[in-house]
């Protein structure tokens, strides 16, 4: 591990094991942690346990994967790779695909102006704003359209495809948005015009004065124009003017990387994402 680093890593490590649990049980099996969501809910993953003496092992690995498919859980484990190094080769060895994500932090000398990014706009959610189960319920067919076309390149699913994926919310699953975004645990933003509505759409996860952006993503059809790195700096801002020191996030790729770079983030890691093999591929 890069002693310059030493610091981020200790604090991204106790923000990956706070954020699920308010909203998970917790199981600990040997070196890893497997956080069990209480309720509707995107599911959460297993990862190393934070203090724990020893790096996970192969039996440990077994043993979660077991207790997830009872669960009837998604096999997903998440790690940094420069905090815990062993866990790649034990993770391979169990039949897991592992993508190697980089993991960049933002510079927050590097970090412009949303509006030199894209022409067009970004807004962030209000919890108190009369459109705000529509905009959560964009943002959600956005991302579930945008990941089906996983990357930077253009392609033909637009705003009809969007209209198409949009799911009425749980009641529950509104409320506890509502909540995060009240109390500044979350961030949430939408891109697009008053003619196509919705074109992109990303969130950030806050615990105290770290925070992490996740789930930026672009319509395929929009792709191209500047609004992945134009709502990934509003994020940016709204969290810096909220007092949050160390913003992070992991890219997908190389070629997506390239994009958080425009928006002042630099690499310091690697972030690994392991499920089964069929799933990855």
């Amino acid at each position: 591990m890069d002693p310059l680093h030493k610091d981020i890593f200790d604090r991204l490590e106790h923000f990956y094991d706070a954020v699920p649990r308010d909203v998970a049980g917790v199981e600990e099996h040997g070196g890893l942690v497997l956080f069990v969501r209480e309720g509707d809910g995107w599911p959460f993953y297993a990862r190393p346990r934070l203090g724990a003496a020893e790096p996970p092992s192969l039996a440990d690995v077994t043993s979660v994967r077991e207790r997830q498919r009872k669960l009837g859980l998604p096999e997903a484990f998440e790690w940094v790779h420069e905090t815990t190094p062993e866990l790649l080769a034990v993770a391979r060895s169990a039949g897991l695909s592992v993508l190697e994500a980089p993991l960049m932090v933002l510079d927050p000398t590097a970090l412009p102006d949303p509006a030199t990014l894209s022409d067009v706009a970004v807004r962030v959610l209000a919890a108190d704003s009369p459109s705000f189960a529509a905009d959560v319920a964009a943002r959600r067919a956005v991302a579930a359209v945008s990941f089906a076309a996983a990357g930077t390149a253009p392609g033909e699913a637009g705003p009809a495809e969007r209209d198409a994926a949009v799911t009425e919310l749980e009641l529950a699953a509104l409320d506890e948005e509502r909540t995060r975004i009240a109390d500044g645990r979350r961030v949430s933003a939408l891109a697009g015009t008053s003619t196509d509505g919705a074109l992109a759409s990303g969130m950030a996860m806050r615990v105290g004065d770290v925070a992490e952006i996740a789930g930026v993503a672009t319509l395929p059809a929009a792709r191209r124009r500047g609004l992945g790195a134009a709502l990934t700096a509003t994020l940016a801002h709204e969290l810096r003017a909220a007092g949050t020191d160390l913003i992070f996030l992991s890219a997908g790729s190389d070629d997506i990387a390239r994009v958080y770079l425009r928006v002042g983030f630099r690499r310091i890691g690697t972030a690994c994402i392991a499920e089964p093999a069929a799933l990855i591929a």
